[in-house]
This record gives C-alpha cells, structure tokens and sequence, in this order.
C-alpha cells in the first residue's frame, strides 16, 4: 500500500522561475513531493527554499514553469493549494496574537462550523499538541500572546497537522524547530516520521543537517535558484551535504579561551530566585546559557541588559548590545531598509553635530554585507525583501558593529545556513579574544558546547555551571533534569 501512495504525486513544480526585478529567485527550478515522503530542502539563505514554498503553497505564481497539485493541471493560489490538502507552516509566524489559540484553530480550518466551535476547537487543538508535543502543559484557552516563542511554534505546528475532517496531504515545515529545544525538536521529528509512515508528506526545511538526515526519505539540494541535487537521503552525509550546498566543512575544532578570570566580572547578577548559582561574566569569554527552553534564559538576558540599560532613554556611551531571537516581533523595523536596520545602533558613532554621515553609513553597511554574506543586490532594499536567515545575519552585524564591550544574544542562529554560522563562530572568537564578551543562549547544543563557561537554567534558576570539557550533552541534560527522576 505505501508503495503505491510513494508513486502519487502530491504536488509538483517543474521548471519554475520567479523573479523580483534584477534577482532570479528561482531559475528554472524542479520539486516533485509524493505521498508517504518527507523530503528535505537545504541550501544557503537566498539559495530559493522560501520561494519555491510559496509557489507550492499559492502564494506565488511562477513567471515561467507549471505547477500541478496531485496530477491536476491549470490553476493555482491559496486556495487551491489548500483545497488539494497543502499546509504550511512559516519560520515567520502567522498565528494572530490578540487571539486566542481556539480562535487561531478557526481562522486556518474554516470547516469547523457551528455554534460550539470553540469548544470543539481548543479539544481539536488540545489532542494534536499531545500527540506531537505530549506534556508540553499549553493552555489552550490562552491568547497567543501570552505564549512563549518556542509555545506559539509548537501550537503553529499542531494546528497545521490537525484536520477537522480530513488530515492534510502534505506540511510544509520551514525551519520548525527554530525555537525548540532538543526535546521538543526529537517529538517533532518523531511525530513526523509517523505522520509519514500512515503515507503523509512532508517538505521539512532546516539549517539543522541532522534532523534531514535522521528524518527525511529524500533530500533536495539548491543553490542560487536551482536544485543542484536531488538524491535519497541515505546517499548523503554531514560532509557531502555541506559540500553539495557549496561550504568547506571545517575539520578544526573549536579553541576554548584560557582566560584566568581576574579582576571584576564585566557582567553579573545574583542568584535568581534566591536560589542557585549567581552569574559572572568576565573580559574575553563567551558564556552559554543553556537547559530546556522557557527556563529563564531569555529573561535572565533582558535582566542583564536592562540593569546596564535605561528601559526609555538611550544611554549616551553603550557598552552593551542585544541580538533578539524573535526577529519578527523585537528584530526588525519593517519599514526599513537592510542598510537602516543595520545602522540603527551605530548612529552615535556615525554622527557628526547629531547628524549622520551617510559616506560612513554606506561604508558601514558595505563592510558587513561583505563580511556576513548578506545576500542582497542593495542594502537600500526593505528588510522584508530577505530571506528570514539573511534577516537575523542583519540583526547579528547590528549588535557587532558597535562599539558594545558586551552582546547579549538570545539564539541568534535561528534559521542561519550552516556556512554563515561556521563564518559567524569565527567571529565570535576573533572578537572574544580582542576582549568582547559575549552571553549566548541557544537552543542547539552543538553551539553550546562551543562556549567557554556554560550556566544550565531549570524553573528560572540557574542549577549547574560548568566549564571546559565538562560542557557536554550528557551533562546539560542532567543538570537540566535534575531532580525530576528522568
């Protein structure tokens, strides 16, 4: 049986392009999705993933090429897609936050009708997020607002796979776990996997190279608009996908500082909650918080940079920088241009007599583009003309270029290609070593175990700090349980 679903065309573009002005987005581009797959898309930010994905979900209609939805012909748009059973979940959330969850449930399934949709609604809504996500403890009554980053992605994701009457055909996942912590990340790629075994379809996009490999059937290679390679899933290593998408995998391992911490800590704080351990940063490390996410790491960054920081005014020498990790809703000015929202943090240092030198702006915007790869023809362009990982490099080159002795950074690589985070480590450490200090919390280990000191947070407390070659899996994880039985 999922023999003869593998052979059914779900949806298929063939030869598509798509062009904004100069820029070829996508330059005669093939993705063909059958039944009972998930096929992984990889590629650099700007390679063509976002496009491709909405010409499959109707929100764009190709210049050249066809596009055909379970061997149809003809028409296309929002509509027909979802008609045809297409889903998609966005790495830029969609969900309407002055709603509630139940209420998000009824904007994206408009068959759910009658007088008690509500009810049905949040049980809807509330039975998925088990399945996928089981103890992930979310208030379905809730406002989306309320919700934590990592909370709203994994409602987003429940909604997309629930069916009031039929389940969908295909979900397009686009860098899902963005916001998830390893746990969180695993029940996902378990759910799909299942989701896939019952002769779903799946498109999961991720910068994460081992969740395509452990989960995808097959994976689809771009590069500037094109797939470059198109080939089973258990051809491909960590080495040869890097290699196809156009990176050096970088064999040289990570060199911790050997900093003798003395002196005053250029960051601190107390023990939170009266309980734990205080936190101390000094000259020249790179500390990573870490644990399950919602623990208390971002919060405990906004508490750092708020007691160096008016909460109003601009302090008149800055010494310490923010790189958010919800672009969309505290990154970003949309309304801006890329060279703008670099800039804005620099504007001091760029000003003569409170005016600012745009020669020196422009050659501030030049410099970054080039050194981070900012894939675009012209830093005048809106921010919102790239790609969501050529975004957070912008928000990323915001915070270095400025003078700040200390960046705080609240997961900073979510949806970064893995060649910009390999260019992007060698910055952090160039800089660490000319005395910038810089507090990181991610959700990924392998970025974890690259810092020098490391505090583990559970329940907002800070539980465990370890260092060197004590920074493992292993020991994030225990100490992130502990005391739980697990």
């Amino acid at each position: 049986m999922n023999e003869i679903l593998s052979r059914e065309e779900v949806v298929a573009a063939r030869g598509v392009k798509v062009t904004f002005g100069a820029v070829k987005a996508l330059d005669g581009a093939d993705l063909i999705i059958h039944s009972g797959e998930c096929l992984g898309l990889v590629g650099h930010n700007g390679a063509g993933k976002s496009t491709i994905v909405n010409v499959i979900n109707g929100n764009l209609t190709p210049h050249e090429g066809t596009l055909s939805y379970r061997g149809g012909q003809g028409e296309h748009g929002i509509a027909v897609a979802r008609a045809n059973g297409v889903r998609c979940v966005f790495q830029e959330l969609s969900l309407c936050p002055n709603l509630t969850i139940g209420e998000n449930v009824r904007i994206m399934h408009a068959d759910m009708k009658g007088s008690r949709w509500r009810g049905r609604a949040t049980s809807l809504i509330q039975q998925q997020l088990d399945d996928i996500f089981p103890g992930s403890g979310i208030d379905c009554t809730a406002t989306i607002s309320e919700l934590s980053i990592a909370e709203r992605q994994m409602v987003e994701i429940a909604i997309n796979f629930a069916g009031v009457e039929n389940k969908p055909k295909l979900v397009i996942l686009d860098e899902p776990t963005s916001s998830l912590d390893a746990g969180l990340a695993e029940q996902l790629m378990d759910y799909v996997r299942r989701f896939v075994r019952s002769g779903g379809s799946v498109l999961l996009i991720s910068h994460i190279l081992g969740e395509i490999l452990s989960t995808a059937t097959r994976v689809v290679v771009m590069k500037d608009g094109k797939v470059v390679a198109d080939r089973p899933a258990p051809e491909f290593n960590t080495r040869s996908l890097v290699e196809t998408m156009g990176s050096v995998v970088k064999e040289s391992g990570w060199e911790r500082s050997q900093i003798q911490r003395t002196g005053q800590p250029v960051l601190s704080m107390p023990a939170r909650k009266g309980e734990g351990h205080t936190f101390e940063a000094y000259r020249g490390e790179i500390i990573g918080l870490a644990g399950l996410g919602g623990h208390g790491q971002t919060e405990a960054l906004l508490d750092l940079y708020l007691s160096r920081n008016s909460n109003w005014f601009p302090t008149k020498h800055q010494d310490i920088a923010f790189v958010a990790g919800d672009r969309s809703l505290n990154g970003t000015f949309p309304l801006w241009s890329i060279l703008k929202n670099l800039s804005i943090a620099s504007l001091r240092d760029l000003s003569n007599l409170s005016l600012v030198n745009h020669k020196r702006e422009d050659e501030l915007g030049d410099n970054w583009k080039k050194r981070i790869e900012i894939r675009t023809p012209n830093m005048g362009n809106n921010i919102l003309s790239l790609s969501g990982g050529n975004q957070q490099k912008v928000l990323f080159a915001r915070a270095l270029a400025t003078t700040a002795e200390t960046v705080l950074m609240d997961d900073p690589m979510r949806g970064v290609d893995i060649g910009t985070k390999q260019e992007v480590y060698e910055i952090l450490r160039t800089e660490a070593r000319h005395g910038r200090t810089f507090v990181w919390y991610s959700t990924e280990m392998d970025e974890i175990r690259l810092c020098d000191r490391v505090y583990v947070f559970r329940d907002g407390v800070i539980h465990a700090e370890l260092v060197g070659d004590d920074i493992t899996e292993q020991n994030v994880l225990a100490a992130s349980f502990a005391g739980e039985g697990h």
